[in-house]
C-alpha cells in the first residue's frame, strides 16, 4: 500500500474563501484536511492598491487504512520482525494480513498479543478519514485457523447435545469467538444457541431445540 499526501495551495479574498476553494477542488469537507495559512489577506493602500489575497496550504488527511498500514509497518521494523503486509477492503471494514516467518511474537499465547495489536491498530488509525469502521489484523493465518477450530468445536458440541439431549456450556469467549460459534450452528435445526454470563466470562450455551420452528437466540 502506498500512502500519498495530497497538498494544494489556494488563494481567496479571505482565509475562509481560500479554504472553500480548496475543499471544492479536493471534493472533501473541512474535517478531512489540515490547513496552514501561508499569507494573511491585506487590503493595501486606501483599500485599493497593493492588496493581497489570502494564501493557504491544504493537506488531505490520511485514511484509516493508510494510518493502520504505516503503524503496522513501523511496528515490524522496530521489533526487527520480517513480515509482508497485505490488505483487503471488506465493505466498511479493512483486513490487514501479516505473513512471514517466526511471527509467533505477534500472536502470543492464545492469540492475546494479536488481540492487543488489533486494538492498538484501531485506536491509532481512528483519526483517519474515510468510511472504514473497523480494522481487522491477522498474522500468519492465525485467525483463519482459529475460526475453523471454533467451528469444529461448535459442531462437535452440537452433536453431543443431539446425542444426549442435554445442554452444554462452552468455555468463556470474547464476542468475536462467540459470534463464530453462533454462526456455525445457526442453520442447525436440532440445536439452539445463546450466550450467558458477564464479560470476560461470557459463554455460549448450546441446547436441544425444543421447538423446531424456534429461531436460535444469538447475542
Amino acid at each position: 500500500m502506498t500512502t500519498i499526501d495530497t497538498t494544494i495551495e489556494t488563494t481567496g479574498r479571505s482565509v475562509e474563501e481560500a479554504l472553500e476553494n480548496a475543499l471544492r477542488e479536493l471534493g472533501v469537507s473541512a474535517d478531512d484536511v489540515i490547513v496552514e495559512v501561508i499569507e494573511e489577506p491585506s487590503r493595501g493602500f486606501l483599500g485599493i492598491i497593493g492588496g493581497k489575497d489570502a494564501r493557504i496550504r491544504v493537506t488531505l488527511k490520511k485514511s484509516r487504512a493508510e494510518i493502520a498500514y504505516e503503524f503496522l509497518t513501523g511496528l515490524l521494523q522496530r521489533m526487527n520482525v520480517h513480515g509482508v503486509i497485505e490488505t483487503r477492503a471488506q465493505g466498511d471494514t479493512h483486513l490487514f494480513m501479516v505473513d512471514g516467518e517466526d511471527l509467533g511474537i505477534l500472536i502470543g499465547r492464545h492469540g492475546q498479543t494479536l488481540k492487543h495489536l488489533e486494538f492498538l491498530t484501531n485506536v491509532v488509525s481512528s483519526r483517519g478519514i474515510g468510511n472504514i469502521k473497523r480494522i481487522f489484523v491477522d498474522v500468519a493465518g492465525y485467525r483463519k485457523r482459529k475460526e475453523k477450530m471454533l467451528e469444529d468445536m461448535a459442531r462437535n458440541a452440537a452433536r453431543r447435545v443431539e446425542r444426549t439431549g442435554r445442554s452444554t456450556t462452552l468455555r468463556p469467549m470474547d464476542a468475536r469467538d462467540r459470534r463464530i460459534i453462533h454462526l456455525a450452528l445457526q442453520k442447525n435445526g436440532r440445536v439452539t444457541t445463546h450466550s450467558e454470563g458477564d464479560e470476560p466470562f461470557r459463554r455460549v450455551v448450546i441446547s436441544p431445540r425444543r421447538n423446531a420452528g424456534a429461531a436460535s437466540r444469538q447475542r
